[in-house]
Order: structure tokens, then C-alpha cells, then sequence
């Protein structure tokens, strides 16, 4: 019979669990406020757990790691238990994507650093079955550069980016110094994106 085995201490048929069946969930990622958007698209399977959901949004997005961070998803928050600051989260570790995010067009929010409060809001755009050949998670595309850390959040990044327009201004050799000669705002480097995302794979 398909699901049961026996025992072999008891002789008594014993129920295996069901596993969850795998899917791809297509996933957009926008950091909220940012204009233009800075966004990723990527690809995901259905059944990793939150942390390993939270690692894939840094890769893709450039973020260091540097912070805490939390998902909010319905009524119900979940991310790293044994960081400080965060209260009646549930753990990220045991809690899988399928079992809380279940359809297409659902949207939730990841926040990363509570400091400079960089809100993502995600949404699942397809649900499809896995390919043979795929890889996952992987980055399908995306736009413009992530700001650096601890910059001051969305408004701080877009302060420093006025700044370095305007060389007359009094903060623009520190803006210049912080940021690097070679950051582009607009820089997206897809392929060096899905190099580290092979380390999750």
C-alpha cells in the first residue's frame, strides 16, 4: 500500500509522512522607495527554509549581511531567534516557504537592518514545475546597483547620490570617499550574482 510500511519491531503498518511536493516560485524583489526601482527577479524551490530564503535575497540584492532581519508575512514575523532586538519572531530555521507562502501573487515583506530600515516587499509573480537541468535558486534579472551599508536607508542613499552630482558641495569629497570612485547606481552584474548563489545551491 503507498504510504505505509511496517514496523519491523511491531508488525503494525506505519503511516509515512507525505513529502511536500517541489515547485519553483518566481519571485520579484523591490526595495521599497528606491527610484528608480532597484529590483531582482529570481528563482527559488518551494521547500527551503526562511534563512535560506533571507541568504538568497542578499546575494541577489548585494547586501554584506551585516544586520538583522525579518520577515513579515501575514499577521506572523519570522527571522534569526537568537539575534537581539527582535521580538516574537518565530524561528526562520524551521519554517519553510511552501508552508507560508502558498500562491501565485502573494506578497509579503523582508526588512533588513533596523537601523537604516531597508524594506523589501516581494512577490510570488509564477509557480511552475522544476526544470531537470535547474539550478537553484538563481538570479533571472534585475536593476540597479545596491546602495552601500549603513548609508542612512533609502533617503540617505539618494542624499549621497545628489551630493556626488554637485562637486561645489561642501560634503561631496567624503560622499565621494564613502561611496568609491567606481560605484555606478545604475551597475547590475547578473552573472557575478548567480556565481555566489552557487554557494546555496
Amino acid at each position: 500500500m503507498a504510504g505505509v510500511r511496517k514496523s519491523v519491531k511491531s508488525g503494525k503498518a506505519k503511516t509515512v509522512p507525505k513529502q511536500p511536493k517541489v515547485q519553483i516560485y518566481d519571485i520579484k524583489v523591490v526595495l521599497v522607495g528606491s527610484d528608480p526601482p532597484i529590483w531582482r527577479r529570481f528563482q527559488v524551490r518551494n521547500d527551503i527554509t526562511l534563512d535560506v530564503l533571507h541568504q538568497t535575497i542578499q546575494t541577489v540584492m548585494g547586501w554584506q549581511d551585516c544586520h538583522i532581519h525579518e520577515f513579515q508575512i501575514d499577521d506572523a514575523a519570522y527571522g534569526p531567534v537568537d539575534a537581539g532586538g527582535l521580538e516574537d519572531v518565530k524561528d526562520e530555521r524551521k519554517v519553510r516557504l511552501s508552508k507560508v507562502v502558498k500562491e501565485e501573487g502573494a506578497r509579503f515583506r523582508y526588512v533588513y537592518d533596523f537601523g537604516d530600515d531597508w524594506e523589501h516587499e516581494l512577490v510570488v509573480e509564477r509557480i511552475s514545475e522544476p526544470s531537470k537541468a535547474g539550478r537553484y535558486p538563481i538570479c533571472l534579472d534585475g536593476e540597479g546597483a545596491c546602495p552601500p551599508e549603513d548609508c542612512g536607508g533609502v533617503w540617505g542613499y539618494y542624499d549621497m547620490l545628489q551630493t556626488i552630482e554637485d562637486p561645489a558641495d561642501p560634503e561631496y569629497e567624503d560622499v565621494l570617499e564613502w561611496l568609491g570612485d567606481a560605484f555606478d547606481p545604475e551597475s547590475f552584474d547578473i552573472r557575478q550574482v548567480n556565481a555566489s548563489l552557487k554557494k546555496l545551491q
